[in-house]
């Protein structure tokens, strides 16, 4: 997961709006709410390091001191040019009481982009005949271990033309789907699910990732994050099986299978390497290795590491 540094610290049941990366790009500096510039400690490029370094040093800031945020000092650039050059920042700034750029912008970082997702090779094509995959849902191999910004639209882009080339060269699109001869079906409930367990299991899921998996990680979080992740997997499958069919439910499900491929992974990789970042395992390992997750006989992720090749 690669995480955005520069987020507007809103409350947690707010949908978070992100400070874009330009906005440093124009001498924005970061700063601790007593205003001292952090940056230059972690990196010679200072507030233009690499996203994944910028957030690693947020977060560090914000746990050393205690702070719920830091700062986004973007006093040095005229009230005119940020309105002209940010407007939809500025707007939404300002409807939150934050008077850009004579005030700082306060920034938390927030999860961003799933980097990695179902393998493909060249055409978009998976190892399912007729499905392919492209953009955040895919790993095409062309980011390595962190997504490059701005790259997101043109690999989307990208591939999915190559998709459709494909698609409509092996006559792929004219297939009739296969006759469905099993019924999928579910156990009876009389009673609906209450909307607060599904709301209660998804904070807990959200709070369980960004406390246990987040920016930094550590073994030891990993695995109680594994055995929290398998009691809320759990409750979560009972409520499917009984046939509580709902969308809310049903996305609940899909988070809950990709936090478990996560914590998964990333119990498996002994190194840090760009968006994964482990205190227990600071250096990279040599030679690299993707990590590839497949299910087992038994239905469940079973994660290995393959030599990268070129």
């Amino acid at each position: 997961i690669q995480f955005h540094p520069t987020a507007f610290k809103n409350p947690p049941d707010e949908e978070p709006f992100l400070i874009s990366e330009a906005v440093r790009g124009e001498g924005a500096v970061l700063r601790t709410l007593d205003g001292h510039a952090f940056m230059p400690a972690y990196h010679t490029m200072k507030d233009l390091a690499p996203r994944d370094i910028v957030a690693r040093a947020i977060d560090h800031e914000m746990k050393t001191r205690g702070d719920a945020c830091v700062h986004l000092d973007v006093s040095h650039l005229s009230e005119q040019f940020f309105r002209e050059r940010f407007p939809h920042i500025s707007e939404y700034c300002i409807s939150k009481g934050v008077d850009v750029p004579h005030d700082p912008i306060p920034v938390v970082p927030a999860a961003h982009f799933t980097c990695g997702g179902v393998v493909t090779g060249l055409d978009a094509e998976t190892t399912i005949p007729g499905l392919f995959a492209a953009g955040e849902a895919a790993c095409t191999g062309v980011h390595g271990a962190n997504r490059l910004a701005s790259n997101s639209l043109l690999e989307a882009l990208v591939f999915s033309r190559q998709a459709l080339n494909r698609s409509v060269e092996t006559g792929m699109h004219r297939h009739e789907p296969p006759e469905i001869h099993a019924t999928w079906t579910t156990g009876q409930h009389n009673q609906s699910l209450e909307a607060v367990r599904i709301v209660n299991c998804r904070d807990a899921l959200r709070r369980l990732m960004w406390d246990y998996v987040g920016i930094v990680r550590t073994d030891d979080r990993l695995n109680h994050a594994k055995i929290r992740c398998n009691v809320l997997k759990e409750e979560i499958d009972t409520y499917f099986n009984e046939g509580h069919i709902n969308a809310q439910l049903l996305e609940l499900r899909n988070l809950a299978q990709i936090a478990e491929i996560i914590i998964a992974s990333a119990l498996t990789r002994k190194e840090s390497r760009g968006l994964h970042y482990n205190l227990d395992y600071p250096h990279l390992s040599n030679p690299p290795k993707d990590t590839v997750v497949q299910k087992n006989t038994a239905g469940n992720p079973e994660v290995t590491l393959r030599t990268v090749t070129s």
